[in-house]
């Protein structure tokens, strides 16, 4: 069961598809640029507030700005559209997928199932191994991420070992199972020659600047990622049913890297990040309204898990955006 656009009875001209699937580096740059002054900002507030309760609220609004656009740019190179630049693409792809804590090539296969098979059980790669229906438990694990962190270690472990799992045969081309044995080598010789290099030179910034922010800023990270599927229909080729797009601020925008245009994103993943409000104008007359915004949609999914955790199954708040469609086919 594939999902895509014409699985979800979405049309589009295919000259103006062609347009705005045009890549470039000087967005991406843009990007880039804006997120190391803000990195370079907010980081120097944490180093200026050592030894004062001022760390508290500092390191954690750097983490949110590490975290988030860590994750939305490694997602963004592992399609190659963050910019034209394959090697620039590449080089920073592994950078952010190194901060994020997975394997650069796992990354991009097991994301290219879930493109494949958005939201489809025993199909998605990148599907929670949570339980679902999702219960508070459940809701807590993802936010946290502990079962992602060992999952993402011992996949480190393994794979360098040459050990591969069922599903990652499944989604990773033969050929490149070696590729990927020496690449999760490369990682962990980069953390290991890191960790050692910080030990012997006395440095601290490391652990104020990528390993606490990226610990405590995961929730938050994970929250986006959490709202992006959960709570839409599982086991259906349209992406309409299965996904999620959210109205937000140009702020999350930025950090998120237009990710909250999630549907239109998975129907057309080979539209650059900076295109995405444009397609999102192109495409509205055939989509759901997208949810109020971050903050609402996380308490309404919560609401649910907890109404579930209970014995309650008011389920219609959520996945109103799967019988909202207007006048889109079925």
């Amino acid at each position: 069961m594939a999902s895509n656009a014409e699985a979800s009875g979405i049309v589009m001209d295919k000259k103006a598809l062609k347009a705005l699937m045009r890549r470039s580096d000087g967005p991406g740059l843009r990007y880039l640029a804006g997120w190391l002054a803000l990195l370079l900002v907010s980081g120097g507030l944490v180093w200026l507030s050592l030894g004062t309760w001022w760390l508290v609220p500092a390191i954690l609004v750097y983490a949110v700005c590490l975290t988030v656009p860590v994750y939305a740019l490694s997602h963004e190179c592992a399609h190659g559209t963050a910019f034209r630049s394959r090697a620039l693409n590449e080089a920073v792809f592994w950078v952010t997928s190194l901060i994020y804590f997975e394997e650069p090539l796992h990354r991009r296969y097991a994301h290219a199932s879930h493109h494949t098979h958005t939201w489809i059980v025993g199909s998605d790669a990148q599907m929670s191994a949570t339980p679902l229906p999702l219960t508070l438990w459940g809701w807590i694990e993802e936010v946290l991420a502990f079962r992602l962190f060992w999952q993402q270690a011992r996949m480190f472990v393994e794979h360098s070992l040459g050990r591969f799992s069922s599903t990652v045969r499944r989604v990773t081309p033969e050929s490149d199972l070696t590729r990927m044995m020496w690449s999760t080598r490369a990682c962990l010789a980069a953390y290991v020659g890191f960790g050692l290099a910080s030990y012997f030179a006395g440095w601290v910034w490391p652990i104020f600047l990528l390993v606490i922010p990226r610990v405590i800023g995961g929730p938050a990270m994970n929250l986006f990622i959490l709202m992006q599927h959960v709570e839409m229909q599982a086991n259906q080729s349209s992406i309409v049913a299965s996904t999620r797009s959210f109205r937000t601020n140009a702020v999350l925008r930025f950090l998120y890297f237009n990710m909250n245009y999630h549907i239109e994103h998975h129907l057309y993943p080979t539209v650059p990040f900076h295109a995405l409000p444009e397609l999102s104008a192109e495409l509205e007359a055939q989509l759901p309204k997208p949810d109020p915004g971050f903050l609402r949609t996380n308490v309404e999914v919560l609401k649910i898990v907890v109404r579930r955790s209970l014995g309650r199954n008011d389920r219609s708040s959520v996945i109103r955006q799967a019988s909202s469609v207007q006048e889109a086919p079925s």
